[in-house]
């Protein structure tokens, strides 16, 4: 695991990437081989060379957005072949698109035909291999637990539902008088002291986990373990690295005091407003005809006289109040009763509004919202007053997520769907609190890429 601009990166899946962009360049070679196996080639070394880059960056882009090279996936929404066909579908569209605007990069159809397919070839057999060995059980980093109750039983779920299980718990240690929730808690002794426990299991790292922090660790035989080249983390930064989240049970405010990121000044600012003005412009310029062509399906199902667009009260940067603006996708009268959750089944989304929200086509007038300045294209999903005012008060650490702009899209979006209960909410928070933490144009940019596996498979809207 690298951390790059603060986000965590599996290595595992970065290699990946690498290995399949490789195979995406060959292909394109390989293509032009058995175009011109019996002729002469009609192109130049230096054509290969660019189209083959093209090519191969294009495809691997598609695919990191579909979601092939994030570790969090697990095996409910895994899908390999689903997720491997829409990442080329966008990938033809965006060459299509590409070749358009610059038709010299453009190779013969023969070609591209015989690249895609030897592409689609390369990237099942690169992950039949990686799948088979990467989940071998010495190439694990293998962690000891200090602790044995609550929080300690929480960490064997950490990754058990991932597709890729980058570590396995070997062991949990009880310390005096703690509570056991654990199944064959180790006891040490003097014929049994931690050193041995890390040797006679080859641990590679050390997580604490005990749930009440007054309990005494020893600290002597970990300072030593830790210098002779073993990680000890805090369970904290355990599930930051893991989950890509703060972890809301175990955060307390010294955490946030002495932890690092959480930095919001610089340049940074100034950095990611112009970014969202040159975006909002951009793509105002290409979804005015998709904006129009809703605004009159809306018309047409609702009548005439009836709002095209939903204003509401959000709570902004700083807890500051400002009107979203969204196309309507329910009914005129749908909070006659006051404000609440949309559920999973709501009978007052409209026909057009239950489309327009599965692709995200409502979430475009935000675009003004973004270009005006009280929101960003990434940040924690805005909220309304009457639920900020009540989750501010059972959630902890909630305000903190308006230490950012709220965004279109963002982390919590990808990684968790959508919420329609406190629960949900109070998990949200954990991942809208890992990108206030960590934010960085890097993650920016990342989670702008990966919106279309959002938007493909449907997570989030209702």
């Amino acid at each position: 695991m690298i951390r790059i601009f603060r986000h965590y990166i599996s290595t595992a899946y970065l290699w990946l990437m690498l290995v399949e962009w490789f195979v995406f360049y060959l292909a394109m070679h390989w293509g032009a081989a058995v175009r011109f196996l019996y002729t002469s080639s009609w192109y130049s070394r230096e054509d290969m060379i660019w189209a083959s880059l093209v090519y191969s960056v294009v495809f691997t882009l598609c695919c990191s957005s579909i979601g092939l090279y994030r570790k969090t996936l697990d095996r409910e929404e895994y899908n390999l072949l689903e997720r491997i066909n829409y990442s080329f579908v966008v990938a033809i569209f965006s060459l299509v698109l590409i070749y358009y605007i610059v038709p010299e990069l453009m190779l013969a159809r023969s070609v591209l035909v015989s690249a895609i397919i030897f592409s689609f070839i390369g990237i099942l057999l690169t992950r039949y291999i990686f799948y088979r060995f990467i989940n071998l059980e010495n190439l694990k980093r293998k962690v000891l637990v200090i602790g044995s109750g609550e929080k300690a039983v929480q960490l064997e779920v950490v990754n058990s539902s991932f597709v890729y299980r980058g570590f396995e718990i070997v062991g949990y240690i009880t310390l005096d008088e703690d509570v056991v929730a654990v199944v064959d808690p180790i006891r040490l002794g003097d014929d049994l002291t931690l050193a041995d426990v890390v040797k006679q299991h080859k641990v590679d790292e050390i997580v604490i986990a005990v749930d009440d922090r007054r309990k005494r660790l020893p600290v002597d035989e970990l300072l030593d373990i830790k210098m002779s080249g073993v990680i000890v983390m805090d369970l904290q930064t355990f599930y930051e690295r893991e989950q890509r989240l703060v972890f809301l049970d175990a955060l307390s405010p010294s955490w946030l005091v002495f932890s690092d990121g959480f930095v919001n000044n610089g340049m940074r600012p100034v950095v990611k407003r112009c970014f969202d003005v040159t975006a909002s412009l951009l793509l105002l310029s290409v979804s005015w005809w998709l904006m129009l062509i809703t605004a009159l399906a809306i018309s047409v199902e609702s009548g005439f006289g009836a709002p095209v667009l939903y204003r509401q009260t959000r709570v902004g940067y700083r807890n500051k109040p400002f009107e979203v603006i969204k196309f309507r996708s329910m009914r005129v009268d749908a909070e006659k009763n006051g404000a609440q959750f949309a559920s999973a089944a709501d009978n007052r989304v409209t026909r057009v509004g239950k489309f327009i929200r599965k692709v995200r086509i409502d979430e475009l007038p935000q675009l003004f919202n973004v270009f005006k300045g009280d929101m960003s294209f990434v940040g924690p999903r805005p909220e309304r007053p009457e639920f900020v005012e009540g989750f501010v008060k059972t959630i902890p650490y909630y305000a903190e997520r308006h230490r950012v702009k709220p965004g279109i899209t963002g982390w919590a979006q990808l990684c968790y769907p959508y919420g329609a209960s406190e629960q949900d909410t109070w998990h949200k928070l954990e991942y809208d609190l890992y990108y206030v933490k960590n934010y960085s144009l890097f993650l920016d940019l990342t989670i702008m890429m990966s919106t279309v596996e959002v938007v493909l498979w449907g997570k989030g809207a209702r």
